[in-house]
């Protein structure tokens, strides 16, 4: 369903925006969202054989950190990230890539995801977290698209498979994540406060959010039906990962289709 977000929205308040944005980004690593997603996109990596990933839509980059940190964890070495956004954030960036200069890089003009320029594309392969659902049919298929002609690979997953029950086992360590925002935010403290403690707007808006992005994350079914015109070029794989609170989020990726042996 195509309904609207607060959090994607141009026309939202910038500060809800961010204390939205933030917030989840908090709720990946507080909770271990993530943690399950760490096998798929190390055979995805190995699949690709990239040592860079472009990140789309990288927003505040908190699934980049958060996926940092779980493969270090787990024993792996990560890749570069390279952060990239329609509307970029290098303020926030600086600080991120100052933390992890190793495995963390950044654009800082404008990337529209659809159309990757070449001199960024080269060598990389592209990964999406959280993110897909954005994007209308049209869009979506473009990215994959671009992807299939002008990268190493793109990986693909969301925090939930298309159920607005999806969204419920995130709820108990969103609502703190929320609710500590305002202390833990960087910028516009005063105006996320209000909109966090002093008004419902807040809780209200990223609970439509979360229901919302439930409706709006596509089926296996129709992640195939956009990659099928491609052609043999990628291979494509569809999987789901445990969440650690219940439920269960998926993956899709492509990569190209090398010669066996190969």
């Amino acid at each position: 369903m195509e309904l609207f977000e607060w959090n994607d929205s141009p026309w939202s308040p910038g500060p809800l925006r961010e204390l939205i944005i933030e917030s989840l980004s908090r709720t990946l690593r507080w909770g271990g969202m993530l943690r399950g997603l760490i096998a798929p996109f190390r055979a995805f990596l190995g699949a690709s054989g990239a040592q860079e990933v472009l990140e789309l839509g990288a927003g505040a980059a908190g699934p980049s950190e958060v996926l940092i940190d779980e493969l270090l964890r787990a024993g792996a070495t990560p890749p570069r990230f390279v952060l990239t956004d329609l509307m970029p954030q290098p303020e926030v960036w600086e600080e991120i890539a100052a933390r992890s200069p190793s495995f963390v890089a950044f654009e800082r003009s404008p990337v529209d995801a659809t159309r990757i320029p070449p001199a960024l594309a080269e060598g990389r392969a592209r990964v999406m977290i959280n993110a897909f659902h954005h994007f209308p049919p049209a869009l979506a298929r473009a990215i994959l698209a671009d992807a299939a002609r002008g990268s190493e690979g793109i990986f693909v997953s969301e925090g939930f498979e298309r159920n607005p029950m999806g969204f419920l086992p995130m709820v108990p360590v969103g609502v703190a994540a929320l609710l500590a925002n305002p202390l833990l935010t960087r910028r516009s403290r005063l105006a996320k406060a209000w909109l966090t403690w002093g008004t419902p707007l807040a809780i209200a808006a990223s609970a439509w959010d979360g229901v919302v992005s439930t409706l709006r994350v596509y089926s296996e079914e129709e992640l195939r039906e956009m990659v099928s015109p491609l052609g043999g070029r990628f291979r494509w794989e569809y999987g789901t990962y445990p969440a650690p609170l219940g439920g269960e989020g998926y993956y899709f990726y492509g990569v190209p289709a090398r010669p066996a042996g190969e």
